[in-house]
Parts: C-alpha cells; structure tokens; sequence
C-alpha cells in the first residue's frame, strides 16, 4: 500500500487509509506526516537519555507542539511545509545529541535525509505498521493520537502565555516509550491513562490561559444571521487570532464572522465590546464546503479543520496560520513579538460582497463550569424534585458520515425530562433544535469548544460533591459521545483517567482499536458503540 492512516473516525472501511486520506491528504503528506512524528520520538529519547533539562530548550519544546499540531486530521495538508518542518526538527536532533554522551541511541535519534525523496523512502520504513503487534501498535497509535490533542490544547495555552513544564516532560517521556520495545501490552495500558492524566492538566491549564485573559464564559445569545458588511470568517480554535484580527478590524468596515469550533469565542466577556463581532456563520467544519462559497469574504483557519477547497475562487480566499497549511493559501506567521499582520485579509474583504444569509436566528450558550456552578443549586433542586431525571453528555466532534444523524435523532428523542451537556463541533447536531428548556434551564447546555468538555469533567466533579456521593459515575449522567479526530482522543483518555465509565462512542469505534485492546476497555471501562436509537435511550434511562 503507498499509505496508511487510521487516526480518524471517517478512516476509509473503518481500517485504514492505503491511497489517499478520506480527509483528503494525499500519500506524500500523510508519510512526510509519519516522518515528522519519527523525528519527535528521536528527540524525545535524547531528551531523556542525554538527561537535558527541558527548562534549557525551550524554542524545541514549542516546535514539539507545533510538529504534533501539524499532523491533526484537517490541519496541514502543505507538504511543503511538513518537509521543511522535519528538516528543522531533525537539526534540534541532531544539535541536542551534540551536547551529550550516550552510548547507543535508536534510529529515531540517528536517520539523516537530504531529499524529499530520501525522506519519503525513510517514512515507509517507519509508519504505523512498522510495529507488527498489532495490540502493541494499537495502544502505542492511541498514546501518539492522544498525544497529539494534549498538543494542540498546550499550544493554544502557550500562545496566551500559559505553560506547564510537566506536560513537556511527559510528551519526551511517552514518545521514547514508543521506541522501546521491551514494554508489554500492561505497560502501554498503564501508559494510556497516564496520557489521560496529563490530558487533564493541558485542558486545565488551557481553561485557565482563556478565563484569565478573556473572563469566564458566560450565557449569550449569538445571532446567525448576517449584516449587510464585507466580512471575514474565522475558524479553527485560537482566540489569539480572533483577538488580533478584532482588533485590526475596528473602524474598517468589516465584519468578523466565527464558524464551527470558533463559535464559544462569543461568549467571553472581553469579545462582546467588539462592534464588528457580528455572529456564528454556518455549522460544523465539514459544511465549509457548501457554506465557504455565499460567505463571499475571506476565511482565515487559525487550526484544523480544513477541508480541501472545491474551486479556485474559494482557495483564494483561504488563508492559514499557526500549523495549519494548505497548498497555495497564504500563511501569515508571527512576528518576533507574536504578532500578526492580517492586513491583507482585511484588504482583500473590503473588496468582496457581504456574506448571503443562509439562516436567521440566534443561538445559545455559555455554560462552562463557572456558569454552570453558579448555578448549581437551581439545577440540584431541579434533580431533587425529579424535573430533571438525567444529564447526557454529548461533546465531542462533528463529521461527514450519515450514521451522525444518529445524534440530531438522539436529541429530539430524549426524554423532556433530560439536559444535554454538550462542548466542541458535535453540537451543530442539535443545538439549534426546538428542545426547549426545563424551569428556565436550556435543555441543550453548551459548554464550548471540544477542550471544553474539562468544563463538563468539572461540572460532574461538582454535582459529585453537593451530592456527597463517593463515585462519580452514581450521578444521573450518561455519556454518549462522536468522536472524530485526535483532540476526542484525549477527552476520551482524560474521562478514563477521571475515573468515568461506560462511555458510548460513535459513531464507530476508533479502527486503531485491536480487538484484545477494545475488549480491555469494554470490560474495564464499559467503553461501547451505539445502536438504535429507542434502544440506546432506553438503556441509558434504565
């Protein structure tokens, strides 16, 4: 096969990627991907065998972030880009082995490539089916995919200033883990929730960067409908971008427009003094194809989750920053001082048409763990007197496949009785469904972006504790979550940590799941797929 790749929900057969990626990446961007990954896990073990102190290397610890960020599901598809960040990683490599002793070091630590062809030779000798156990392979690819959503949480963290050396620390350590082949299956598992752990402390440490720089989310009503304004679209996840380019976009005329896993920007404190923050433009990222063309404006993906343009015209206006990257989209990096020029996306909107309305409206939400826990003896009283029978948390991602239909089928099927808690894409689903609301409680509560299901951990922590109960899974709350790509990854290991059970995950089980390794964690976790849905609810209800 000239490829393979199974870090998505959508992987083709529910196996793997042996062409070209369901998500669009071609052969070559998926092994320059592997490669880069390759160079990560020779880092890391000179990093911990040369004992470096990672407080000295600073500069490679944030590209470690950025490498990671690069290979998410839809976030970089230039393979130029990739190339030229592999060559960078292996100079820090080979740098860092400069300035230590050590005896004998795996090929990761050692490999040379000049070419792009050279490389690409390299990346079939090393991808995911180089290790032939395919239980060892299948918990080393979760570990690896969990890493990669602790790393796009931790990078978001850095970009406001926040950092936790302990989470660089356990990035080296895991990713040298991954070298060694004297770890059994127990070992990985072990590992796997020590991922989750350190799952938790990148969501936390990211909750913490966002409310302290922007005020505690709180319950807003954000319109989707559209003003009569050339407009740009922002999407992704970085609220840094946003800020910047609001900033830049005071007093010019254009509007700024969040879509998909932006939309949460709306409700923090220190956005809604923007007069030009005009609203949420369409659904999840997968609607970009149909949705990007009567935007008319330009689009700017600060993140994943791109999906290859239709036409010329639409590439066009793309542009991307941080690790996303798209072949002949223009990509504005920061300045020395972490600055961004967004001029030209704002020069190019003033010439372009306002956005068509494709729908009208307003949506809400807000409900991170402050607000939800300022609340909390509302919603305990509406338990204690039975108005509220259940919670059914239903974060998580948004994607492609008609089985997602489920979820929408899911939500108006639930009884009226129940309140859905909710963060990342996965809302699109449902949140603008008639669902009603419960003594003044929205019946859909959202929570945020998909880092923002640490505030859905918080709010059963708290329930736990006004509850006196000594098990968080005693609570009326029942976990029914889609997944999609790598940030799901680490939500899901950081509830396992958290000690969550009997999660239902869909809409397929991941395909980097062996079987021995799915059945450890259908009998130790209660980790299950979905069904139908009357059946599914009534199970849950039970």
């Amino acid at each position: 096969m000239s490829m393979f790749c199974y870090q998505c929900q959508e992987t083709a057969k529910g196996t793997g990627c042996e062409i070209r990626g369901v998500c669009g990446k071609t052969e070559e961007v998926a092994k320059l991907q592997d490669l880069l990954i390759y160079t990560l896990k020779g880092i890391s073990e000179v990093v911990l065998k040369g004992k470096i102190d990672i407080t000295s290397i600073s500069d490679i610890n944030h590209q470690v972030l950025n490498s990671l960020f690069m290979t998410i599901t839809n976030a970089n598809f230039d393979d130029n880009a990739i190339e030229k960040q592999i060559n960078k990683m292996i100079s820090f490599r080979n740098e860092l082995k400069s300035t230590i002793q050590v005896a004998s070091l795996h090929d990761a630590a050692v490999f040379e490539v000049e070419t792009r062809q050279a490389m690409l030779e390299k990346a079939a000798l090393i991808g995911v089916l180089s290790t032939k156990n395919e239980d060892v392979r299948s918990l080393r690819e979760m570990i690896v995919y969990g890493l990669k959503g602790m790393a796009a949480y931790t990078e978001h963290a850095l970009n406001l200033g926040k950092e936790n050396l302990e989470i660089y620390e356990f990035i080296y350590e895991a990713f040298a883990a991954m070298l060694d082949d004297s770890l059994s299956a127990d070992d990985l598992v072990k590992l796997t929730l020590k991922t989750g752990e350190y799952g938790v402390k990148a969501m936390a440490l990211l909750d913490e960067a966002n409310t302290s720089k922007y005020g505690n989310p709180e319950v807003t009503k954000v319109n989707i409908g559209v003003r009569n304004n050339p407009a740009i679209l922002i999407s992704g996840h970085d609220l840094t971008d946003l800020e910047q380019l609001l900033e830049q976009t005071k007093g010019t005329g254009v509007d700024v427009y969040t879509h998909s896993e932006m939309l949460p920007a709306h409700y923090y404190p220190a956005f809604k003094k923007y007069e030009n923050f005009a609203g949420n433009y369409g659904n999840a990222w997968w609607k970009q194809v149909d949705e990007f063309g009567p935007f008319h404006g330009p689009i700017l993906f600060t993140t994943n989750c791109i999906v290859p343009p239709r036409s010329e015209e639409i590439r066009n206006r793309i542009f991307t920053t941080n690790s996303a990257g798209y072949p002949e989209c223009k990509h504005i990096a920061r300045d020395a001082n972490g600055k961004k020029d967004f001029s030209e996306i704002i020069a190019l909107a003033k010439t372009l048409p306002a956005p068509d309305e494709i729908e009208t409206g307003c949506i809400v939400g807000g409900f991170a763990h402050n607000q939800v826990i300022a609340l909390a003896d509302k919603v305990v009283d509406a338990v204690k007197s039975g108005a509220i029978k259940k919670f059914f948390v239903m974060a998580g991602c948004d994607g492609r496949m008609k089985s997602r239909e489920y979820y929408a089928e899911f939500a108006k099927a639930l009884p009226k009785d129940t309140v859905i808690l909710t963060a990342g894409c996965a809302k699109y689903r449902y949140n603008k469904l008639p669902l009603g609301d419960i003594g003044g409680i929205p019946r859909v509560l959202d929570a945020g972006q998909c880092n923002d299901s640490y505030s859905l951990a918080l709010i059963a922590l708290k329930l736990k504790e006004v509850f006196g109960l000594d098990d968080i899974n005693k609570l009326p709350i029942a976990y029914n979550i889609a997944w999609y790509e790598q940030k799901a990854v680490i939500v899901l290991l950081a509830l396992l940590y958290l000690g969550v059970k009997n999660i239902h995950l869909g809409p397929t089980l991941p395909g980097f799941l062996s079987p021995n390794v799915a059945k450890v964690l259908i009998e130790n976790f209660g980790i299950a797929g979905i069904g139908e849905v009357d059946k599914d609810i009534e199970s849950f209800m039970a």
